[in-house]
């Protein structure tokens, strides 16, 4: 029997919802109402978090539209406008399931209206005030309830649409300080698993030989660094070139001939949802101390943590933890002709590390600076 012919070749896909990662809609109150309770979570989260909301406009009909008001009145497709304090784009370009997840992708929880738009989970908001009879298919994922003022019970039609309501976390709206701690937890735990990748595909045509084979610790370099890594993530993986043998513990370039930034981006497409702590095995002077340091400032945040290398002035891109949102970057970086990671931390927002001796970041690429680097170990 023939292989069934498949037309487009098979891509991990990210686990998004509509807009973004994590995201939640609150629905079954007036407008008014979620906007209160939205502008609360925010005062909680958004020191730590970046928080985005999902809103439709509730200006009167008979008022002048929005559009007559804007700078998209004179016939411009598109309007930037530089507003100090922040940054304001219009545009009359439609958006949908693809292009409004690029405008959400540096966000760790998106808010969202649930009477106008829908999203992954949800909060459902008990209020008699506001029937969600018709709004059922708009429940798909429940994970908290709340009670307006004087509500007690979920109504029967609620139940006999999803019976587990009576087992979810419940909150009264004047105990908001509550939902935010639930709301913050629940972004917690979707933050990107942590996985490694030891940079071990290079040639190696300075050194002469395998780098990744030197001894400086009893054991190949690339199993030394695989060692300091593992501990500290979920799974940790050696990156190889695409004409390299590869195994479970290897994930072979994808992106062919753009050395580590490939391999990267190699690592990403195979697991889009995680983050990667990325080490090059030419450095053997990284210790078990400086894999922890990095570890615990790593702002998930952020596009990436990153170390700052004096010698270089810049981020260090190969002692690197990358979030999944670094991805999208780099594919756009690469789309305007750029294939450098430190390129990338340096137009990002990363998070910086200094370190009290940033030698121990250096590479050994050349026979001189190992026996440089044999001598100082030993």
């Amino acid at each position: 029997m023939s292989k069934k012919h498949q037309k487009h070749a098979k891509i991990t896909k990210p686990k998004l919802g509509v807009y973004a990662r994590t995201e939640l809609s609150l629905l079954g109150t007036p407008c008014g109402a979620i906007k209160n309770i939205v502008a609360h979570l925010h005062h909680v989260l958004s020191p730590t978090s970046n928080i985005a909301y999902v809103d439709a406009d509730h200006h009167n009909a008979d008022e002048e539209t929005p559009l007559a008001k804007s700078n998209l009145s004179t016939g411009n497709q598109l309007a930037f406008t530089d507003k100090i304090g922040y940054h304001q784009i219009e545009t009359l370009a439609l958006l949908n399931p693809w292009t409004q997840k690029e405008i959400f992708k540096d966000q760790d929880l998106v808010l969202v209206n649930g009477n106008h738009f829908e999203a992954a989970c949800q909060i459902l908001i008990i209020d008699s005030r506001k029937s969600l009879e018709k709004k059922l298919h708009k429940l798909t994922d429940v994970r908290a309830i709340i009670f307006q003022k004087g509500e007690h019970v979920i109504p029967d039609y609620l139940l006999k649409h999803n019976p587990n309501l009576p087992n979810l976390p419940a909150f009264d709206v004047e105990n908001l300080t509550a939902l935010a701690e639930w709301v913050k937890n629940f972004v917690a735990q979707n933050s990107p698993v942590l996985h490694g990748l030891v940079l071990s595909g290079g040639k190696s045509e300075r050194m002469q030989r395998d780098k990744s084979l030197i001894d400086y610790h009893g054991k190949s370099q690339k199993q030394h660094m695989y060692q300091l890594l593992h501990p500290y993530t979920d799974k940790t993986y050696y990156a190889i070139r695409e004409d390299q043998a590869a195994d479970t513990e290897s994930i072979q370039d994808s992106f062919t001939g753009l050395g580590p930034y490939g391999a990267i981006l190699s690592a990403f497409r195979e697991h889009p949802d995680a983050a990667w702590l990325v080490t090059a095995c030419d450095q053997p002077f990284l210790t078990e101390e400086i894999i922890q340091q990095l570890i615990t400032r790593r702002n998930t945040s952020k596009v990436a943590t990153a170390f700052y290398n004096p010698d270089t002035d810049f981020p260090e891109p190969l002692v690197t933890i990358w979030e999944p949102k670094a991805y999208t970057y780099m594919l756009a970086f690469l789309a305007q002709g750029y294939s450098c990671p430190r390129k990338v931390l340096i137009n990002t927002d990363i998070e910086l590390v200094h370190l009290k001796d940033a030698s121990v970041l250096r590479n050994v690429n050349t026979p001189e600076e190992y026996q440089q680097a044999i001598h100082e170990l030993k």
